[in-house]
């Protein structure tokens, strides 16, 4: 089987509507393919043809589906080479997602119809907001080359930070296809409130009584008088809401938390904020390095990814903080490269849309670049990737020595944390590369955020901190802790692996940065090494991960559209949507 990266060429290399419409479409048949949705890949038959590989799927009666597909390697064996499929009986080429999602649905159980209407529908929100950002982009790119500067290389500060995470918000998800849509927002509520836009916006308010609101600290925000609400400053306490909620769901959320009539909205806008990567998630505009994660009635990545805040995460996000600093006072030589936002004080009221996190980045960082990894291959204001003016400036032009320097860190940490027991959800998103020159040469180091979902084999925890590791009692979500090597591994093959590292070997191979021999082996030697540190004897945690990544014939990876749009929890059994796997080749192997 030959690897190759995704050809950026043919069909879904223009522009326009019908460029994006077929781009969108070859996404979404890789990934029905990957996920082997109504069997796609598992009884899909090769068929030869004189134009290359199509992949024929018997349907009830005479008549079969066709799929052209190339070989691919990146966590399927097969990818969509045409935005088509073709109906075998009569020719027929059906080539937009609407018509293609119709024949699969056809093929589905009645019983999980409704969710291939709800994909076609995030289908149509992805593409208007492609579409969207195809007639944004020039200016969006002017506008911040002008405030930050031509190269984002010196986009320095927090401040840059969120530039960059503008850039980011731009490209597509390495895995989810339709991830640039967000449901039930037009064009209007993107415009005013996405991170592709970096827009600029009030924060809104409501009054709670104090002895509604569950807070581990002060939020420091403003006293409800100074938000036109006089003579509450005692009784109650401001909890700031992002306007879209206040603007919805916020009214029924009040009731259901039994507040009706004891909750105030504010009458009045107040604190300016800009949206992160993440949407949900505001910075201060007068001050970058704070945060504000607010719940949102909206999904992203699937209908049942919900945008809300359940207050169990807001605890666990806070232990999990607290554990990953107990790891780092044990490991040295991480405690000055890798830095962690400090997410311990919150607030809700006992409802998912009624709650807040406040963030606060780590001091110093004004010189430096704060670069999300999921800006790396975005377009800059001139063309360029991110990728490249880092390389310019901190790698001698190189982009190759960037990513070394990057996974060299990243898969030591990483592994480090598996030696605990502990896997990380740090994907490109939550995972930030500060950079800053210094008299000794560049200094890289890795700013993680938004640690509420890990999976911690408990027994190799306590094995390494004794009595103080933490125990079930100390998680509000029973998934986190286990007993056993299987979750733990299987995040770090997925998030760790495939994210944030094999993305980007394929990624700079398909941008012709460098042969995709040539990275994969990169990642595979950067993570052996990492492997090798920890002991590879039996049942060592290297040992592990050397059986269940680097040598293993298969890996896992995520069924997103599956597990978070096409099936009910009830069908697919997922306890949890992004940690819903099946099964892909190891693309570590080529040239073992």
């Amino acid at each position: 089987m030959t690897l190759s990266p995704a050809d950026p060429g043919g069909p879904a290399g223009g522009t326009g509507p019908a460029g994006a419409g077929a781009e969108l479409l070859l996404r979404v048949l890789s990934a029905l393919l990957r996920e082997d949705v109504v069997g796609l890949r598992s009884r899909g038959r090769p068929v030869q043809r004189p134009d290359g590989t199509w992949l024929r799927l018997a349907a009830p009666g005479p008549d079969a589906l066709l799929l052209p597909v190339r070989e691919d390697g990146f966590q399927c064996a097969w990818a969509a080479r045409e935005p088509l499929l073709r109906r075998e009986s009569d020719g027929a080429e059906l080539t937009d997602p609407d018509a293609v999602l119709a024949a699969l649905r056809s093929l589905a159980p009645p019983v999980d119809r409704a969710g291939f209407d709800a994909f076609a529908e995030e289908c149509r929100q992805a593409l208007a907001a492609a579409a969207l950002h195809d007639a944004t982009e020039e200016e969006v790119l002017r506008t911040l080359g002008e405030h930050h500067g031509a190269d984002p290389a010196h986009w320095t500060g927090l401040s840059g930070g969120l530039a960059l995470d503008a850039l980011a918000a731009r490209l597509d998800h390495p895995v989810y296809p339709t991830g640039r849509g967000r449901s039930g927002l037009g064009s209007a509520a993107l415009r005013a409130y996405a991170p592709e836009f970096h827009p600029r916006f009030a924060l809104h308010w409501i009054a709670l009584p104090r002895e509604a609101v569950t807070a581990t600290g002060p939020l420091d925000g403003p006293a409800p008088s100074a938000l036109g609400l006089p003579g509450l400053d005692a009784s109650h306490v401001a909890l700031p809401v992002h306007p879209l909620t206040a603007a919805g769901p916020l009214g029924e959320a009040v009731r259901a938390a039994g507040l009706g009539g004891r909750a105030v909205p504010a009458p009045q806008a107040c604190l300016d904020v800009v949206p992160t990567l993440s949407m949900r998630t505001v910075a201060l505009a007068g001050r970058p390095g704070t945060h504000l994660k607010l719940p949102l009635a909206t999904s992203t990545l699937g209908r049942l990814n919900r945008r809300t805040i359940k207050p169990g995460t807001l605890f666990d996000g806070a232990a999990v903080q607290r554990l990953l600093q107990a790891v780092t006072d044990r490991e040295p030589r991480f405690r000055d490269t890798v830095l962690h936002a400090d997410e311990t004080r919150f607030a809700h009221a006992g409802h998912e849309l009624l709650a807040v996190l406040l963030r606060r980045q780590p001091a110093g960082l004004d010189r430096c670049v704060v670069v999300p990894m999921a800006a790396l291959l975005a377009r800059a204001p001139g063309g360029r990737l991110v990728v490249d003016h880092l390389a310019d400036r901190f790698h001698g032009g190189d982009p190759l020595a960037l990513l070394d320097a990057v996974l060299a860190l990243l898969l030591d940490f990483q592994a480090t944390l598996f030696g605990y027991g502990i896997a990380l959800e740090s994907h490109q998103q939550n995972v930030s590369l500060v950079l800053d020159p210094t008299g000794r040469g560049p200094r890289l180091r890795l700013l993680l955020k938004d640690n509420d979902g890990p999976r911690i084999n408990g027994e190799r925890l306590r094995a390494a901190l004794g009595t103080g590791a933490p125990g079930p009692g100390d998680f509000h979500d029973p998934r986190i802790l286990g007993d056993g090597d299987g979750p733990p591994a299987d995040l770090f093959t997925t998030v760790t692996v495939h994210l944030c590292a094999g993305a980007y070997a394929f990624g700079l191979a398909r941008h012709g940065r460098a042969p995709l021999d040539r990275l994969l082996r990169l990642v595979r030697d950067r993570l052996a090494e990492a492997v090798e540190r920890l002991g590879t004897g039996p049942g060592e945690p290297g040992a592990v991960l050397r059986a269940r990544v680097l040598d293993a014939p298969t890996l896992p990876v995520k069924a997103m559209v599956t597990a978070g749009t096409l099936l009910a929890k009830e069908r697919s059994g997922a306890s949890d949507i992004n940690k819903y796997y099946t099964t892909g080749p190891n693309y570590l192997l080529r040239g073992v």
